[in-house]
C-alpha cells in the first residue's frame, strides 16, 4: 500500500452539522469509550446477523427441499457470480470510506460521501452487464437470466450499504444491525411467500432485490441528516478519490473471487449432485464469513484512528480483536464440526445428507477468516495497499489451484479441503507479513495454546455417538467456555459486555 493520502476535498451542504459537531463525533473515537462502543456494536451487530440468520436457516430449509439437489446448485451458482459483482464493484470503497470518515470533517465528508454512491452506481451497472454475459455464455438462459435478475438486486444492495458507511464509522452499529436485520427479514419472508405459491427457480433470484427495495428509502431517512443523499459524477473527483487506493482497490476485486472461485471450479469439474452438495455447504459457511468482517470491522475506526498517530494503541486494539477474534473463530469452527449432520438435515433433509463431511472440513475455514480479517484490517489502517493486492492475488491463485487439483481427485469433499487448507495458511502468513518490519504491532500469543486446548477439550463430545446432536454441541460450547475461563484466556474488555454488577466484582 502506498503512504497515507490527503484527504479529498469538496463542498458539504448545509445538513452536514457545524464543525463542532463533527469534531464531537470524530474525536469520539479517541476516547477510552471508543473501545467499549466498538465491543459492544460489534456484538450488537453480530447478534443481529445471526438472529436473523437463524430465520433464514429455517427459510432455507424450506427453499433448499422445494428446489432439490441439482437447482439448489445452480440458485447457489447464480448468486455466487452476483456477489463476484458485489466484491468487484466495491474496489474496498466502503472500507476505505469508513477509513476516511473517522478522520474527515464537514465538507470533505459530504464530497466523499457524493462520490462514494456515484462510483458504485456506475461500477455495479458495468458490473452487472458483465458477469451476466459470462453466466449467459457459460451456463445457459436460465442461469443467465438469474445472474441479471439478482445483479438488479446487487446495484439497490450496494446504494443502501455505501448509504451506511458514515453510520459504521461513528460506531452507530446499533442502528447498523437493526436496518441489516430489517432486510434479512423481508427477505426471509419473500422467499416463504414463493415457496407457498410453487414458485419455479426464476422468482427467487429476485427476492434480494425487492428486500434492498423496502429498505433503501428507511436507510435514506436515517442518514440525511448527516450526508448529502445525491450521487457525484465528477469522474476528476473520482480519480482523486479512487487513484491513491487503486491498488487496494485491485486488491479487494481478487479477494470476492477467493471463496466464489472455489464454487465455479465445482460447478465446471465435478458433477450436479456434487455442485450441489457442495452447494448446500457453501451456503451454510457463507453466511458466517460475513460474521469477521462485522466483529472485526466494528474496531476498524479505532484503527484507522491510532493507525494516523497512536502507534502504541494501534498495537493494544490489534493484539485483543486478534484474541476476541481467535476464541471466537476457533468456537465457530468446532460447533460447525459437531453439528454439521444438524445443520444439513435441517437445511437439505436427507437427500443432502453426503455434504456432512464437506461442510466440517470447510467450518475451518470459516475459523480461520476471523483470524485473517484482524491483519487484514490492520494492513488497510496502515496504508498498506500494496501489500494486501499482492496477499489476495497470491492467495486467489492458491486457491484456484488447490481447488482445482483437489476437486478433480475427490470432488466436493477435496475442494472443501482445498479452501479450508489456503485459508489457514493466510491467516498465519498475512500476520507474519503485517508484523514484519512493525514488531511493536507483534499480538501476544499466550492466547493461542490456551485456546487450542479449550478446542481439544470442547471437541469430546463429538466422540458420544449415544447423544443427540444438540446436547453435544451444548456440551461442547460448555466445555469450550469453562476451559477458556478457566485459564484466563479471554481479554479482560469482553467484561464490557457484561452486567454492571459482573464487571464491579471483577
Amino acid at each position: 500500500m502506498a503512504d497515507a493520502q490527503d484527504p479529498v476535498p469538496g463542498h458539504a451542504p448545509a445538513e452536514s452539522g457545524s464543525g463542532a459537531e463533527m469534531l464531537s463525533e470524530i474525536d469520539f473515537l479517541a476516547t477510552v469509550e471508543a473501545g467499549p462502543a466498538a465491543v459492544r456494536g460489534g456484538t450488537i451487530r453480530v447478534g443481529s446477523f445471526m438472529a436473523g440468520s437463524l430465520v433464514s436457516v429455517g427459510v432455507a430449509a424450506l427453499l433448499f427441499r422445494h428446489l432439490g439437489v441439482v437447482d439448489t446448485g445452480r440458485y447457489t451458482t447464480a448468486l455466487s457470480l452476483s456477489a463476484v459483482v458485489t466484491g468487484f464493484t466495491d474496489l474496498g470503497l466502503t472500507a476505505i470510506g469508513m477509513r476516511e470518515f473517522a478522520v474527515l470533517r464537514g465538507e470533505e465528508r459530504a464530497t466523499l460521501a457524493r462520490n462514494l454512491l456515484g462510483i458504485r452506481l456506475v461500477l455495479t451497472v458495468v458490473g452487472v452487464i458483465l458477469i451476466s454475459a459470462f453466466a449467459f455464455l457459460a451456463y445457459g438462459r436460465t442461469l443467465g437470466l438469474g445472474v441479471l435478475i439478482a445483479g438488479a438486486g446487487v446495484l439497490l444492495q450496494n446504494t443502501q450499504t455505501t448509504l451506511m458507511v458514515p453510520l459504521m464509522a461513528e460506531l452507530r452499529l446499533g442502528w447498523v444491525a437493526a436496518l441489516e436485520l430489517a432486510r434479512q427479514m423481508v427477505n426471509a419472508a419473500l422467499i416463504v411467500m414463493l415457496v407457498l405459491v410453487g414458485a419455479q427457480l426464476l422468482p427467487f433470484f429476485a427476492v434480494a432485490g425487492v428486500a434492498a427495495a423496502v429498505m433503501l428509502p428507511v436507510t435514506a431517512l436515517r442518514v440525511r441528516e448527516l450526508i448529502p443523499l445525491t450521487a457525484s459524477f465528477d469522474t476528476t473527483q473520482w480519480r482523486a478519490l479512487v487513484g491513491p487506493v487503486m491498488t487496494y482497490s485491485a486488491a479487494v476485486a481478487a479477494s470476492s473471487l477467493y471463496f466464489r472461485v472455489a464454487i465455479v471450479l465445482v460447478s465446471l469439474i465435478a458433477s450436479a449432485h456434487q455442485l450441489g452438495y457442495f452447494s448446500i455447504s457453501f451456503r451454510v459457511v457463507e453466511v458466517l464469513f460475513v460474521v469477521p468482517g462485522l466483529l472485526v470491522g466494528a474496531a476498524f475506526p479505532i484503527f484507522a484512528r491510532a493507525a494516523r498517530n497512536d502507534p502504541a494503541r494501534l498495537a493494544y486494539a490489534l493484539s485483543r480483536v486478534f484474541e476476541v477474534s481467535l476464541i471466537v473463530g476457533v468456537w465457530v469452527s468446532l460447533s460447525i464440526a459437531v453439528g454439521a449432520r444438524l445443520a444439513i438435515e435441517v437445511i437439505g433433509g436427507a437427500h443432502f445428507l453426503p455434504a456432512t463431511p464437506i461442510l466440517a472440513v470447510q467450518g475451518v475455514a470459516v475459523g480461520a477468516t476471523f483470524v485473517t480479517s484482524v491483519w487484514g484490517y490492520g494492513m488497510l489502517s496502515l496504508h498498506l495497499h500494496r501489500l494486501i493486492l499482492t496477499f489476495n492475488l497470491v492467495m486467489l491463485a492458491v486457491v484456484a489451484i488447490v481447488v482445482t487439483v483437489l476437486t478433480a481427485l475427490n470432488g466436493a469433499q477435496g475442494a472443501a479441503i482445498g479452501t479450508a487448507s489456503t485459508e489457514v495458511m493466510g491467516a498465519i502468513v498475512s500476520g507474519l507479513l503485517l508484523v514484519r518490519g512493525r514488531p511493536h504491532l507483534k499480538p501476544r500469543l499466550r492466547v493461542v495454546p490456551r485456546v487450542a486446548f479449550a478446542a481439544l477439550l470442547g471437541a469430546t463430545p463429538a466422540l458420544a455417538g449415544g447423544l443427540p446432536i444438540v446436547v453435544r454441541l451444548l456440551l461442547s460450547t460448555v466445555i469450550y467456555v469453562v476451559v477458556l475461563i478457566a485459564l484466563k484466556a479471554p481479554p479482560a474488555e469482553l467484561l464490557t459486555l457484561a452486567p454492571v454488577r459482573l464487571r464491579e466484582r471483577r
